[in-house]
C-alpha cells in the first residue's frame, strides 16, 4: 500500500472474487441488489454502501474492486459506492499496513 493508502486497502486476502458463493453472486448480479460492505480491523469498522449490476462478472481469482463508477471487469465486486480507499480513516489504513494485522471484509446483500 501507498502511505496516501488511495486505492489499495488490503492484499493476500483469502477470497477473490471467484470464490464467492454462488448464493453471493446471484445477488450480486440483481439490478436490485444494494450492498453493505464493512471493514472490521481491530475493533474498528468502516462502512458504505454500492449496488450490485447484472453486468458483473466476479471472475477474478485474487481481486475484489468496490467502484464508485459504473466500470465493471472481472474484479469488480459491487459499483456506485457511497465511499472511495480515500475516504477509509486513516487509522484503519495505518493497521492494515501491518502484515500482521487481519482484517476482515463483510458483505451484506438485500433487496435482490
Amino acid at each position: 500500500m501507498t502511505e496516501k493508502g488511495d486505492c489499495i486497502i488490503g492484499v493476500e486476502a483469502a477470497k477473490g472474487c471467484v470464490q464467492l458463493s454462488e448464493t453471493l453472486k446471484t445477488a450480486l448480479r440483481s439490478e436490485k441488489a444494494r450492498v453493505t460492505i464493512r471493514i472490521l480491523v481491530g475493533d474498528e469498522c468502516f462502512e458504505l454502501s454500492a449496488e450490485g449490476d447484472k453486468g458483473l462478472e466476479l471472475s477474478h481469482p485474487n481481486d475484489m474492486v468496490i467502484r464508485r463508477s459504473r466500470f465493471m471487469s472481472g474484479r469488480t465486486l459491487a459499483v456506485g459506492a457511497s465511499a472511495a480507499a480515500r475516504d477509509i480513516p486513516r487509522s484503519i489504513v495505518s493497521k492494515l499496513k501491518n502484515p500482521k494485522t487481519l482484517g476482515v471484509l463483510e458483505i451484506e446483500v438485500y433487496g435482490a
